[in-house]
């Protein structure tokens, strides 16, 4: 299965600076045993089995929410293509990305249901945080 990343109207420059030209360079595709992100120039993948939970949060800020960011003192990374909301993926052992251990990804799919829908499929539990839901 495979979600694109939603790509903000007007964001292309900035997308462009992380190498996310068309939608096959920002995606996400679950498979029967992993995960694969892909994000311009990076990439990462971690089995399903190392998702403990996940979360829709969102909508965020435009400027929080845009290309690769991640924030001091956390070990937390998002996949940003836009600000309409994304999902967060606890993990249970830190992935290497980009040198760094991440905990916690956050991946603005387009599709936030069908995203979580699809993970609930795979018995990975999780909620819709959104308040305006």
């Amino acid at each position: 299965m495979a979600f694109p990343i939603r790509r903000q109207r007007g964001a292309w420059p900035i997308l462009l600076v992380f190498g996310v030209r068309r939608e096959a360079s920002a995606v996400v595709h679950i498979d029967r045993d992993r995960l694969v992100a892909r994000f311009g120039f990076v990439r990462t993948q971690t089995p399903l089995a190392n998702i403990e939970r996940w979360d829709i949060t969102g909508p965020y800020k435009w400027w929080r929410a845009l290309g690769i960011r991640a924030t001091l003192g956390k070990s937390e990374l998002t996949f940003g293509g836009s600000a309409h909301g994304g999902v967060c993926l606890h993990l249970r052992e830190n992935v290497r990305i980009a040198r760094m251990g991440v905990r916690d990804l956050y991946l603005t799919v387009d599709d936030l249901e069908g995203f979580g829908a699809a993970l609930l499929a795979h018995g990975i539990p999780g909620e819709d945080l959104r308040a305006d839901r």
